[in-house]
């Protein structure tokens, strides 16, 4: 296992393609996990640096050491110990003595070395303290194999995949002492709730509901569910803890609340008021109150998700109150997204609580889960709460992705629980209201969760993002009413545009944005969602596939046409772009699988110029990290709002100028929607 530091993160483009190569394959093929390190750089600066570890056999490393000291050797001899930029222009176009190594693999040689800083073999750090849950590199030999030629003896219903598993204290010490490369990442197992809740009351007057008909059914894993409460009828209760485990009053306190907002929450938080109607529920019990085994609850989690696929929109406000890691995803998130890859299904988390004079900031796992919504909290005023624990996630991704109300000091969310009422504060109680919205824009709207999630995003950054301050409260607040997700604006014109991924680029070049003398008199922003497949063992280049969107004007260049972008992207265009990774990361948003474009309104902006074509185009390319085509068929979700400068309502023009185009334009009418959900969820009885 040999790690290589470079100078800085790097593009793929810009790895070693000649070090450390085996038998003919490229070096990528050799990457077991990746992490940043942090160092200076030439100009004295901090900066985040790339470290890849490579799994490879000694031939590799010895035919590396001669690479290395032949070029040394060819600088040495003929370029007087430096060569320049100038010098290997010079050698690309024929003058080159190759009597040591030929040209192209000198060449090839030397980039290697600028990028590269150091080659180590990086140790594990500090054995664990208690049990944990370990992810060892992968070698190509059977996990369990490996270890019991260590002395260590496992078996299978420890292990959550062909790398990870949980270990005692007494195991991990054996593998750091006998084997502490092998090591990719530990965490601890076990998990506690965090949320502060007061004593519960009686209700003054009970509460009625009538019996549940065709609502949509929502998922929920959490703690236990007290049936006895007065929407019992509206919950399908599984214990999914073994029966040895003795239940206590308090393991069902946490679980019954969180139902409860989903299923009425309108009911008890009138300020609250969403429009979404109440759902039904079907909740797995999966933990106790106390502290509870990550390990359980992931083996779990996949099996209730396989038997229950009717279901699409689960809740999950369990947490850790540790923080997360720079350099890896944890398992319990990682697990999520692969069940979201593999399944159309999406997950609302709750962002976790810091405790009381807690010194924890960073948020816990799983909200760590780049395919899942996760849902921070503020409080009334629409402030952080004073739990608030925040991202981003392996140093770059926006995580939490929205926010909501949790309650805070004085003013609480309130609940029923297992005795009454109860006034509680925490994410837990901030997610159960996206998760009502989500739920409703998937079940009722007929939306898939691209868009969905694409919606909600969109909702909340409105023409004010927050994504970027302080990484507390996502993109923003999540709006009360679903119309208010739903239904742009006067001045607005907002569409949604959805497909999958079966080539490299899908592009459409006739959007036929209106014009008001010879201009567009708009202010521009688009979110795209999509569900990428992921991989824990590359540390922090997690996502395996990069969608790029391009949104803007259509202009003509060199004869060809090309979107101006509203953000000014030109990654992957024709000609010299020179965007270093780093840099493609933070403006365009890189390998994550949310972006979010927009333009600031300003008070002396100018309609854009209309060119020759008078069109708007929207394009996504497709880039991977692995496997070419590992992203093919995957689907995504586009939202597009477009906010015209004067106030002026131009929608029926658009509409009118898409049909003209051929466009087929459907109408998204909430109260059409529901009327045809209700049709369609109708039983029938047949005489």
């Amino acid at each position: 296992m040999v790690s290589v530091h470079y100078r800085k993160v790097v593009a793929k483009s810009n790895r070693i393609q000649i070090l450390l190569s085996d038998s003919g394959k490229h070096p990528n093929q050799s990457v077991r996990g990746s992490k940043f390190s942090e160092g200076y750089n030439e100009d004295n600066k901090l900066v985040k640096k790339h470290v890849f570890t490579h799994f490879l056999a000694i031939e590799s490393l010895q035919k590396s050491v001669v690479l290395l000291d032949q070029c040394a050797a060819v600088i040495q001899n003929f370029y007087n110990g430096k060569i320049s930029n100038d010098d290997t222009e010079h050698i690309n176009v024929g003058v080159y003595n190759d009597s040591i190594m030929s040209k192209s693999t000198f060449l090839k040689t030397l980039v290697d070395c600028f990028y590269v800083e150091d080659f180590r073999i990086d140790r594990a750090p500090q054995s664990a303290r208690e049990q944990s849950i370990v992810t060892i590199y992968k070698t190509g030999v059977d996990t369990t194999e490996l270890l019991s030629k260590l002395g260590i003896n496992m078996i299978n219903a420890k292990m959550i995949d062909e790398t990870t598993l949980r270990m005692e204290k007494g195991e991990i010490d054996i593998l750091c002492d006998k084997a502490p490369y092998l090591i990719a990442m530990s965490v601890k197992d076990f998990a506690e709730i965090v949320y502060e809740i007061t004593d519960s009351e009686s209700y003054e007057e009970q509460l009625l509901i009538p019996k549940p008909g065709n609502e949509p059914v929502v998922g929920v894993i959490d703690t236990q569910f007290d049936k006895s409460v007065y929407f019992g009828e509206w919950v399908e209760y599984q214990k999914y803890i073994s029966d040895d485990i003795e239940l206590q009053p308090e393991d069902f306190f946490h679980g019954t609340a969180v139902t409860s907002i989903i299923v009425d929450s309108p009911s008890f938080n009138p300020k609250l008021q969403d429009n979404c109607g109440k759902f039904r529920v079907r909740h797995f019990g999966v933990a106790t109150a106390g502290r509870f085994s990550s390990f359980a609850i992931l083996k779990q989690i996949r099996e209730i998700v396989q038997k229950n696929r009717d279901i699409k929109v689960w809740n999950l406000s369990l947490g850790s109150a540790m923080e997360i890691d720079a350099n890896f995803i944890y398992p319990e998130a990682a697990e999520l997204d692969k069940i979201q890859y593999e399944y159309d299904v999406i997950f609302v988390v709750a962002g976790t609580n810091k405790k009381k004079n807690s010194n924890v900031n960073k948020i816990g796992a799983p909200a760590d889960s780049l395919n899942s919504l996760v849902v921070n909290a503020v409080d009334f005023s629409g402030k952080p709460a004073s739990y608030t624990r925040r991202g981003p996630v392996l140093s770059f991704f926006y995580k939490p992705d929205v926010c909501y109300y949790g309650g805070d000091g004085s003013e609480k969310i309130v609940v029923c629980e297992p005795l009454g009422k109860a006034t509680v504060t925490g994410t837990s109680f901030a997610a159960p209201w996206i998760t009502r919205k989500m739920a409703y824009l998937i079940h009722v709207m007929g939306l898939s969760r691209e868009v969905a999630k694409a919606l909600i995003i969109d909702s909340a950054a409105g023409w004010n993002r927050q994504d970027n301050i302080k990484y507390e409260k996502g993109y923003g607040i999540v709006p009360k009413k679903i119309e208010d997700i739903l239904y742009s604006k006067e001045d607005e014109i907002r569409f949604i545009m959805s497909g999958s991924i079966d080539e490299y680029e899908v592009y459409t070049y006739n959007i036929p944005v209106p014009q008001y003398m010879n201009a567009h008199p708009f202010y521009a922003k688009a979110t795209l969602a999509y569900f990428p497949k992921s991989d824990r063992n590359q540390g922090v280049d997690y996502t395996s596939t990069e969608m790029d969107i391009h949104f803007g004007r259509i202009a003509e260049q060199n004869g060809k046409a090309v979107i101006k972008a509203i953000d000014y992207n030109r990654q992957a265009e024709e000609g010299l772009n020179t965007i270093y990774e780093e840099d493609a990361r933070k403006l365009y948003r890189k390998w994550d699988n949310v972006k979010h474009i927009s333009e600031a309104i300003k008070e002396n902006g100018r309609p854009r110029k209309a060119y020759q074509s008078g069109m708007w185009g929207l394009s996504i390319k497709t880039k991977e990290r692995l496997d070419s085509k590992a992203g093919r068929g995957m689907q995504f979700g586009v939202v597009v709002t477009l906010k015209e400068m004067n106030g002026e309502n131009r929608i029926d023009d658009f509409i009118k100028m898409c049909m003209m185009r051929g466009w087929i334009v459907n109408r998204l009418d909430v109260h059409t929607q529901v009327e045809v959900y209700v049709r369609a969820e109708e039983e029938i009885e047949l005489e």
